[in-house]
């Protein structure tokens, strides 16, 4: 079994197996209630946030299908350790994991401040603990326990590839786990304590979160640094005009068998928005012309929605669910005898 943190095990459950609604200290009535309230909890100073609702996820039969079918399959990478954390928590992944939200800071930064995640769930932490140290001793890697602001901080250290990497985690509450880099889950706890500010008090993602659906299945921004967005307008000169985008809010969600995606660019630069807009189009048109094997691009590209408006450029596109599905099968080779059955 490939070696990993036991921290990454717990939130790979949480993004693998997705939701059935429970409410735990956070009772608000709506999903976008939910992912208010764990925004509270993410440190002001990221540059990436995104925030998952299973509850809708798992509602999806497809999603659900894929799911059954992976964890009773033996040969699946994961499968023994899904069976072991039902077996020894009695939490199933399926129904006890709500939601997640994440965060990420910008570049590559300290390794100690790079990710965190929150995850909300229903779980029992003396079961939980017991699981995380069996895995820990299962893959020889130590575990220290501190105390952080009155909570018990778990640091997790092993080496990956001839590197020595640490991870921490924290109950935080009886329906969250704080688990991620050392440095970023203690700024967790200082923000539910009041003792940092959230990313709610950012202003760039305090305007950014203003035009999103926050009750998606799937939504996230990233504040794009000004260094970052001059090195590609410098390195790729076609693009310049992207030096005027400050952020970029992503959604996707699923309604009526359909799957929406909407991403909108940010930049307070009229003027700009239209160059980007006209040059998406320019280039959506260009792709629209191009067929590989049984496929032509504008089957996807014509679904392609772009928009200019004052202070952002949008891009919607809607897909039906089984879209995907014949796109592989036209893209790929297939043996044509089978085809004409």
């Amino acid at each position: 079994m490939k070696k990993a943190t036991t921290t990454a095990i717990v939130l790979i459950f949480a993004l693998f197996s997705l939701v059935s609604c429970q409410k735990g200290i956070f009772a608000p009535a709506t999903d976008s209630a939910v992912a208010e309230e764990m925004l509270r909890l993410i440190p002001k100073d990221v540059a990436v946030v995104f925030f998952i609702n299973f509850n809708g996820v798992m509602q999806i039969e497809k999603v659900d299908e894929f799911f059954n079918e992976k964890v009773q399959d033996e040969k699946f990478e994961g499968y023994s350790d899904y069976q072991k954390l039902i077996e020894m928590t009695g939490i199933d992944p399926k129904n006890d994991i709500h939601f997640i939200a994440a965060a990420m800071k910008a570049g590559e930064g300290n390794k100690d401040e790079w990710a965190v995640g929150i995850v909300n769930l229903k779980y029992e932490k003396d079961s939980m603990l017991s699981f995380i140290q069996f895995k820990n001793e299962e893959e020889g890697s130590e575990i220290i326990e501190e105390e952080y602001n009155g909570l018990t901080l778990y640091t997790l250290k092993e080496t990956v590839k001839g590197k020595d990497e640490e991870h921490s985690f924290a109950f935080i509450d009886k329906s969250n786990i704080v688990a991620g880099s050392v440095n970023l889950v203690k700024s967790v706890i200082n923000v539910m304590q009041k003792k940092e500010e959230s990313v709610l008090k950012n202003e760039k993602f305090s305007t950014l979160f203003k035009g999103i659906d926050k009750g998606a299945l799937f939504w996230g921004g990233v504040v794009i640094p000004p260094e970052a967005s001059a090195k590609l307008a410098e390195e790729i000169p076609m693009v310049s005009n992207v030096e005027a985008v400050k952020a970029v809010s992503l959604v996707f969600d699923y309604d009526d068998r359909n799957i929406m995606a909407e991403i909108k660019l940010m930049s307070d630069d009229p003027i700009k928005n239209q160059e980007i807009a006209d040059n998406l189009i320019s280039l959506k048109s260009m792709g629209s012309m191009i067929t590989i094997q049984e496929f032509n691009f504008a089957e996807v590209l014509d679904r392609i929605e772009i928009f200019s408006a004052p202070d952002h450029v949008k891009i919607f596109a809607s897909f039906p669910e089984d879209f995907f599905n014949d796109f592989m099968d036209k893209f790929t080779l297939k043996d044509k005898g089978e085809e004409k059955k």
